[in-house]
C-alpha cells in the first residue's frame, strides 16, 4: 500500500515548493556569509532534512541557478556570485527608498560605508538636475554620527551572525542596576531591535530561564558558541512587547486607563504620531487635545509625560497624576531650594 504525501490542510504541493524555495535562498545566504563553514551533513542537520534532500538543493543551486558553487574539506563556498540585475523604481518609490536609507544612517552602529554606497547608487537613479534638490530633501542632520568599525557596529555584526546561524551566545553583561555589576550569561538571540538611539537584543536567557531585553551597548563581551538553538514557533515579538511603552516590557504592572490633556500646540504634535496601539485622540473646542491610552505605567512612560512639562495635565489615574506632580515639585525644588519640597508637600517626612 502506498503512502500519500501529507501537507498542511489546504496547502498541498505548492506549500512544499514554497518551503524549498525559501530553504534554497537561505542556503545561498548561509554559504555566502560563511564560506567553507558548512558541509552537507551540517546543512542537513540545520534544516532537519536528509543529506539526500540537501544534495538536491545544492544541485539546484549549481546547475539550475548556475551559481559557481564549490566544495572543500571544510565546506561549501562560492567562487563568484553574480551582481543583481538593475531594478526599476517609480519616482515616488525611489524617493521613499532614499529617505529610508538616509534614516538608517541616524542609527549609530549601522555600517556607514555600506550606507553611503547605497545612498550614492539610489541618487544615481535620478536625473542630474535633481541632485541639488535631493541633497536638501534627503539629508537630515543625524542624531549621532555612525562610525565605521565602531565597537557597536562590530557587536551588531557578531549578534546578527549568531541570530542568522541560530548559534547561542556567551555574553558578559553590565546591568543598569546594582552599581553596574557584570554577569556571564548564555543567551539564545530572538530579535535585534533599534529603539530611539540604541540597539537592543531580545533573547532567551538560560540563567534567568526567560526572554529578556539586553541593551547592546551594555554587552561588554560576546562569544558565538557552536551549540545551536531554535526560536520557539509560538514566539511573537509584538506579544512579547505587549502593551508596554517602548521596550520596558513587564516593568509597569497591569495595564491601566490613562487620560492626558495637552495644550493646543503640544496636542497637535502628539496627535500627529502613532505612539501606542491603544491611543485615542480627541481635539476639543478649546483646541486642547485629550489623549487616552490603555497601558502599564512604566518609568519610560512617566519620563515621556514629564518631557511636555506644563503643556500636559494627567487627568487619570490619580496615582499617575500624583507621581508626575511630585516629579515637577522635585524639579522646582532643585532650582529653588527654599521652596517646599515634594516630601514636605506630600507628608513624606512624617514618622
Amino acid at each position: 500500500m502506498s503512502t500519500a504525501t501529507r501537507f498542511p490542510p489546504g496547502l498541498g504541493r505548492p506549500y512544499e515548493e514554497t518551503k524549498r524555495i525559501g530553504r534554497v535562498l537561505e542556503l545561498i545566504q548561509l554559504i555566502t556569509i560563511g564560506p567553507n563553514r558548512y558541509r552537507r551533513r551540517d546543512l542537513a542537520e540545520r534544516f532537519e532534512i536528509s543529506e539526500r534532500m540537501i544534495q538536491k538543493d545544492l544541485d539546484l543551486i549549481r546547475n539550475g541557478l548556475k551559481l559557481d558553487l564549490s566544495r572543500s574539506m571544510e565546506g561549501y563556498w562560492f567562487k563568484d556570485l553574480p551582481r543583481l540585475p538593475a531594478v526599476g523604481f517609480t519616482f515616488s518609490e525611489a524617493i521613499s527608498l532614499l529617505l529610508a536609507v538616509e534614516a538608517a544612517g541616524r542609527i549609530s552602529g549601522v555600517e556607514v560605508a555600506d550606507l553611503e554606497a547605497a545612498i550614492a547608487r539610489i541618487r544615481g537613479l535620478f536625473p542630474a538636475e535633481f541632485a541639488t534638490h535631493l541633497r536638501g530633501v534627503s539629508k537630515p542632520a543625524p542624531l549621532s554620527k555612525p562610525v565605521s568599525g565602531s565597537r557597536r557596529a562590530q557587536m551588531l555584526t557578531l549578534l546578527q551572525r549568531a541570530l542568522l546561524h541560530r548559534c547561542k551566545l556567551r555574553i558578559r553583561y553590565r546591568t543598569s542596576s546594582r552599581g553596574g555589576a557584570e554577569s556571564l550569561r548564555v543567551v539564545r538571540p530572538y530579535h535585534l531591535l533599534a529603539y530611539v538611539r540604541s540597539w537592543h537584543l531580545i533573547a532567551y536567557c538560560e540563567r534567568r530561564k526567560k526572554v529578556l531585553t539586553f541593551k547592546v551597548d551594555r554587552i561588554r563581551k560576546a562569544e558565538v558558541l557552536s551549540e545551536r538553538y531554535a526560536i520557539p514557533s509560538d514566539f511573537d515579538l509584538e506579544d512579547y512587547l505587549g502593551l508596554g511603552w517602548g521596550l520596558m516590557n513587564g516593568q509597569g504592572g497591569e495595564p491601566e486607563e490613562v487620560e492626558l490633556l495637552f495644550e493646543p500646540e503640544a496636542g497637535r504634535w502628539v496627535s500627529e504620531e502613532q505612539w501606542h496601539k491603544s491611543q485615542h485622540t480627541e481635539t476639543l473646542a478649546s483646541g486642547q487635545v485629550r489623549f487616552k491610552l490603555h497601558l502599564p505605567i512604566t518609568p519610560d512612560f512617566v519620563s515621556w509625560i514629564l518631557y511636555y512639562g506644563p503643556r500636559v495635565e494627567v487627568l487619570k489615574p490619580e496615582a499617575l497624576r500624583d507621581r508626575v506632580a511630585d516629579e515637577h515639585r522635585r524639579a522646582a525644588h532643585r532650582y529653588h531650594p527654599d521652596a517646599p519640597s515634594a516630601n514636605t508637600l506630600t507628608g513624606g517626612n512624617e514618622k
